[in-house]
């Protein structure tokens, strides 16, 4: 039997389209899965080409070892979209996610790929904006509280202690991961950057993710949707036709 290849193992593929001219990678939040990205994949095929990140640890890869660093994450999925830089590509990140993009995308460019068309970083402050968080060092139980305020995770799988053994692991994991990353200074990519955020969310705030304009040498601009960290959910709508006419007009 032929062993997955990196693309196969990292990369999820819900709606299939070839013949789409631009492809779009999506990174899940923290202790997210690739199948959070469904709903997008089903809406922009097959216009646009998407697919999305699986990290270790979770769902058909929970027998997986979960990777600690943001940098080290994003040196394994660098080498898992790299297959992709041949034709115009685009990245969508949601909070933690929104860092493993800007992280990949630094790489690609380093290594003389392509810009990106674009990079849209969600509910996630720029990451020269530093703040000391540590939900990582929380209890099961304060875990949860967090994940309840801010309503990204199924109240039911919450109150399930059989689904709570299955991904409570990635989510302590994600959490430490993200809250002890830091950004090295004078790094910046040159693709434009969009980033969206709700404007009642509690881990961003508009000077926070204006910050991102720090971090490109191209465009920027910033959209504020009604909602809090998970905006995206009750806002799909708006968000979809903001990345389809971004990402396939002209």
């Amino acid at each position: 039997m032929t062993a997955p290849s990196i693309e196969d193992t990292w990369i999820r593929r819900y709606h299939r389209a070839p013949d789409s001219p631009i492809q779009l990678v999506c990174f899940p939040h923290a202790g997210g899965s690739a199948s959070f990205y469904f709903p997008v994949s089903r809406t922009l095929s097959p216009a646009v080409d998407v697919s999305a990140v699986q990290y270790p640890g979770r769902q058909d890869r929970r027998s997986e070892p979960n990777i600690e660093t943001i940098a080290g994450l994003a040196d394994a999925i660098t080498e898992a979209v790299r297959p992709l830089t041949g034709g115009p590509l685009a990245f969508f990140g949601h909070s933690m996610g929104a860092v493993l993009a800007y992280e990949v995308a630094l790489r690609l460019e380093r290594d003389g790929a392509a810009p990106l068309v674009r990079l849209y970083v969600s509910g996630r402050r720029a990451p020269s904006r530093v703040r000391a968080e540590t939900v990582h060092k929380l209890d099961d139980e304060g875990i949860i509280a967090e994940l309840r305020d801010l309503s990204g995770t199924d109240s039911d799988l919450l109150s399930d202690p059989g689904a709570l053994e299955m991904f409570l692991p990635a989510v302590k994991n994600d959490y430490r991961a993200v809250e002890t990353y830091r950004d090295i200074p004078g790094r910046s990519v040159s693709c434009p950057i969009t980033a969206l955020i709700g404007d009642s969310d509690p881990r961003v705030t508009t000077d926070e993710a204006n910050a991102w304009a720090d971090h490109t040498t191209g465009p920027f601009d910033l959209r504020v949707f009604p909602g809090g960290h998970f905006y995206l959910v009750d806002q799909a709508q708006p968000v979809l036709q903001l990345i389809a006419d971004g990402l396939t007009s002209g």
